[in-house]
């Protein structure tokens, strides 16, 4: 009786009838598509349980919910929810869906008892606020969950306490859009809110021309022909169009539909109700590089880490060489980086930030030994009270050069690339993981390295990769760096690529295509003279094949024992810039910005004068976009600032 395959269309149940004269929902057509924007009215968009189960009060053990929203924008800390089921005489949730910035989270109760024990399921990097239709199927089946966005691979997920088989639904309600009180409201469109008891519903759907507006079951009023724009005003002179000119006006529920021209960057923006959304843009183009700043750091600098606090602020971490005092935290203040916490480091090679729900970290790869012979690297923690970094966890390491922070199906990874022991380069690295139950990183993976230098994580469709660049292997720089794929829980060797002193891998996209650039720092065999510089030497990009799958080499770049490189955009242009730092007889050399340019490649269109430069990165501001650079052979960064026209 609980397992009926109808599919149950939450949404006709708060729709009135005739939908002329509709007050709890108002339709709305965007992007070629109708949606219902709710009321907030709370008892409106509600309806009691027993509407839809009218022969078994028992929620069913297996389901999958569709829906289909729009939702145009919401702030990092913003929850909302897409529908609840309360009981009636309580506050007590039975099951609840809702998203964020970045997440969507299912929560059920394990009994209909007030305050029983509830269960939370995040699929994290779920970007759904992008102004775009997108349909979801949540799919549940005992302690295994699984998400399928617009007809893409699914993400899996496997319960600890599996979904409950005797969830009683009497004298609760369905509320659509909230959880009965204001906060938490959905703001965007639905289109499409139905449960399916007993199936997955994705091989109904998927695959689909159209797997963004997929259907199962939408409402009637909604799947009438949307209406052509010249359906709305016969004349175009008859509509009024108010458009504000100047400096940023404000946008609220008063101004929504108001026009803004922007004189200064050239667009023409339209308010939502909350945020000015362009319509018309000039776009940005890159024209030169300006030095902005001189950033005077504790000793030589090896590594930046650009990183933000929400409602915090932006923040730059510098790799510097001297343990005392340290290396330097910066805080962006009035158009600039300045001083704002000093951390005891041991040669630090790099920074990485990273975050665990709300909690920010910072962890630092350090080279040498404390005062005390021993040789740890370490993760700092932000203090929400003390508004610092505080020590949290030490990590034995062996002369660490860099960290990466990744997560896979929720779960938090920490990778180190250790270079050497003593003499010896061919040692282990590690994958650490976090355990949520003690709140610590614990060793989940050693991989075999060579003067391992770096590590790179990305993903490709539903799989996820992680590469090494292998700098050393005790005799020489012309060794293998790996790319490891993850399978049944474990990275396995995915291919080998043959490098010459790798020190870094960026992974980057230019439209739909996959890329792979490698830093190549020298060519070195002992006891080899050639009398060919071995500085001077090609790093080379790669490009994903897909059908031979595997990375095959797309472009050779001529370098200077390149260390690092940055890949960024401006506008519709792709570029990127390489770290020289050394070419066998000085360390003032140019680093090139290359521009993407279609069948010619990569074409380089800036020379920067930098000296030892280690390490790019790119930001925004409200003010610009900048570049900054670290040196390893004076006391000074340098932050730079793309003109564009």
């Amino acid at each position: 009786m609980c397992s009926d395959l109808e599919p149950l269309d939450l949404l006709s149940e708060i729709i009135e009838v005739p939908w002329t004269k509709m007050t709890a929902v108002r339709m709305v057509q965007e992007r070629g598509a109708r949606g219902l924007r709710l009321s907030t009215d709370l008892k409106r968009v509600s309806f009691s349980a027993s509407l839809i189960f009218k022969i078994c009060n028992y929620f069913p053990a297996e389901f999958s919910i569709v829906i289909t929203l729009k939702v145009n924008s919401m702030t990092s800390k913003k929850n909302e929810y897409i529908f609840t089921l309360l009981q009636e005489n309580s506050n007590h949730m039975l099951l609840g869906l809702r998203i964020s910035s970045n997440k969507l989270h299912l929560e059920f109760s394990h009994g209909d008892i007030p305050y029983s024990h509830k269960k939370r399921v995040t699929f994290r990097d779920v970007y759904l606020a992008d102004r775009r239709w997108h349909t979801l199927v949540l799919a549940v089946s005992g302690d295994f969950v699984s998400l399928t966005v617009d007809c893409c691979h699914p993400i899996d997920m496997f319960l600890d306490i599996p979904f409950p088989e005797d969830l009683n639904t009497a004298r609760s309600r369905f509320y659509i859009g909230n959880r009965r009180r204001r906060k938490g409201l959905f703001s965007g469109l639905l289109r499409q809110l139905v449960l399916l008891p007993g199936s997955d519903a994705t091989r109904r759907i998927c695959p689909n021309p159209s797997p963004r507006l997929a259907a199962l079951s939408v409402p009637k009023v909604l799947t009438e022909l949307p209406l052509k724009p010249n359906d709305i005003t016969r004349y175009p002179y008859e509509a009024e169009v108010k458009v504000t000119v100047g400096s940023h006006p404000p946008c609220t529920e008063t101004e929504a539909g108001r026009l803004w021209f922007d004189v200064f960057n050239k667009g023409l923006f339209i308010c939502d109700g909350k945020n000015w959304v362009s319509i018309l843009k000039a776009k940005e183009r890159l024209d030169y590089v300006e030095e902005y700043q001189n950033l005077v750091t504790n000793s030589e600098t090896l590594d930046v880490e650009i990183f933000e606090i929400p409602n915090v602020g932006l923040f730059v971490a510098t790799a510097n060489k001297k343990p005392r005092p340290g290396s330097t935290i910066f805080k962006w203040l009035d158009g600039k980086f300045e001083p704002y916490q000093n951390i005891t480091t041991y040669e630090a090679q790099a920074w990485k930030h990273f975050s665990i729900g709300t909690q920010a970290y910072l962890a630092v790869a350090n080279f040498e030994k404390n005062e005390r012979n021993q040789e740890y690297s370490v993760i700092y923690r932000w203090s929400k009270r003390k508004l610092q970094f505080v020590l949290y966890q030490r990590l034995a390491t062996h002369s660490a050069r860099d960290w990466e922070a990744f997560q896979i199906n929720g779960e938090t990874f920490l990778a180190v690339a250790n270079h050497r022991e003593g003499d010896n380069h061919n040692i282990d690295s590690i994958i650490y993981k976090w355990n949520p139950a003690r709140r610590l990183f614990e060793t989940n993976q050693t991989i075999p390295t060579s003067g391992a230098y770096d590590w790179e994580f990305f993903t490709i469709g539903p799989y996820s990769f992680l590469v090494v660049a292998n700098t050393f292997n005790g005799t020489s720089t012309r060794i293998y760096s790996r790319i490891y794929i993850q399978l049944g829980g474990m990275f396995r060797l995915f291919q080998s690529i043959p490098t010459y002193g790798a020190t870094d891998w960026e992974i980057f996209r230019v439209r739909e295509r996959v890329f792979l650039a490698v830093a190549n720092s020298q060519s070195y065999e002992t006891g080899e003279l050639t009398g060919v510089n071995p500085f001077n030497i090609n790093s080379t990009i790669y490009e994903l094949n897909i059908t031979a799958q595997m990375f095959v080499k797309f472009q050779d770049i001529p370098t200077y024992s390149a260390v690092d490189w940055e890949f960024f955009t401006v506008g519709d242009d792709s570029f990127l810039v390489v770290a020289n730092s050394f070419d066998g007889s000085k360390f003032f050399l140019n680093s090139v910005i290359y521009r993407w340019q279609g069948y010619e490649r990569f074409v380089p269109v800036h020379q920067l004068p930098t000296y030892g430069c280690t390490d790019w990165e790119q930001f925004n501001t409200a003010e610009g976009s900048y570049l900054i650079y670290s040196s390893a052979k004076e006391r000074i960064s340098k932050v730079l600032k793309l003109k564009t026209y």
